[in-house]
């Protein structure tokens, strides 16, 4: 293994498309919503073991999680978890991140990838990292794994890239944010465009000079404390200084506007599971096309649904084609599968109406 590999785990996200089993205190990345006994987190942190040493693995996450992160990573230590005092989107805390990790090792070469995403093939997943790292190990380029599609998908970003590679490496010339079906299937027959999946490999002087360049307002408030990183006062300085950097992402922030932006078009059998709708498709199914996690329940002429049912409760359900069923601690949720993409708002309003107390 590479000591000069370093990965990135982004675990602060709330995950509120998988509400109610997915709550702000305890969100989707520490959940076994597969039902195979282990976390998404606990999945991606074994995954990324093939990599790279276990301490040069860190989580980047809201403070609010620490302790969780704790229970769940056995062998992690605390100084292995980057914790964010204040949500501010993915570029704060890459910068963040990135800072920290520069002051250990100015050699690192660095991946960045979020949580909670199921891998099907990780051998084939693990090759195309090496690939990526490979390239940035002897490139000042930002490169991003990219999802061939498989489907015009409208749920998604898009990245479009030129068809001349170098060892399987495409420069990218632009991305498209999440397109009208029309627009999708005129990308996919396109057959130069792959789904924006979220997964940054660079070295961090690389990230680093990007965010000098693009992001200066970022580059400077953590710049000013470069001394500080990894020391006892590093806390104090990100809790005084991380609310004041801007919300945005690093799509936005870098990805869009540098000129060294690289894609590997990759096929590994990916899921963002991002939404009830694609733990569907990518979970295991019954003869009547239906995934069920529930220990006591009667389930009659009733097809393509997806049924989480609390493990104490007896459930009864009947008639129901393509629907969405959880029920998780005070709250049940039923829902048709087609509209899943309304639950966002839907929790975002009950949280108005009734503080916190569903989130």
């Amino acid at each position: 293994m590479d000591k000069n590999n370093f990965v990135l785990i982004m675990a602060g996200g709330v995950g509120s498309r998988f509400w109610p089993k997915s709550r702000n205190d305890f969100p989707k990345q520490f959940l076994d919503i597969l039902g195979i006994g282990k976390s998404l987190l606990q999945l991606t942190y074994e995954r990324f073991l093939k990599l790279c040493p276990a301490e040069n693995i860190f989580i980047v996450t809201n403070s609010q999680y620490q302790d969780i992160i704790l229970k769940q990573l056995e062998g992690i230590s605390p100084d292995q978890i980057i914790c964010e005092p204040s949500r501010n989107n993915t570029a704060p805390c890459i910068a963040y991140a990135s800072f920290k990790v520069n002051a250990m090792n100015p050699n690192a070469n660095v991946v960045v990838a979020p949580s909670d995403h199921f891998i099907l093939y990780e051998d084939i997943f693990i090759e195309k990292i090496k690939q990526a790292l490979t390239f940035t190990s002897q490139n000042e380029a930002l490169v991003t794994l990219g999802i061939t599609p498989t489907r015009p998908d409208t749920g998604y970003g898009y990245i479009k890239y030129q068809i001349p590679e170098t060892d399987g490496v495409h420069k990218v010339t632009e991305f498209k944010e999440k397109p009208s079906a029309i627009k999708a299937q005129e990308f996919l027959a396109e057959g130069n465009y792959v789904w924006n999946a979220g997964i940054f490999i660079w070295r961090v002087s690389t990230i680093l000079k990007a965010l000098e360049q693009y992001s200066a307002e970022i580059y400077n408030i953590f710049q000013s404390g470069n001394d500080i990183y990894n020391t006892v006062n590093e806390r104090e300085f990100i809790d005084t200084n991380y609310p004041n950097c801007p919300n945005i992402s690093i799509d936005y922030a870098i990805m869009e506007q540098a000129e060294n932006v690289y894609t590997i078009p990759s096929e590994f059998g990916w899921s963002d599971l991002g939404t009830w709708a694609s733990l569907y498709e990518a979970a295991n199914k019954n003869e009547e096309n239906n995934v069920i996690a529930a220990r006591q329940i009667d389930v009659k002429e009733t097809t393509n649904s997806i049924i989480h049912i609390n493990g104490e409760k007896l459930a009864v359900i009947r008639g129901l084609d393509n629907f969405i069923v959880v029920d998780e601690g005070n709250a049940l949720l039923i829902y048709p599968k087609s509209n899943e993409q309304e639950i966002k708002e839907v929790v975002k309003n009950l949280g108005v109406i009734h503080g916190d107390r569903f989130n």
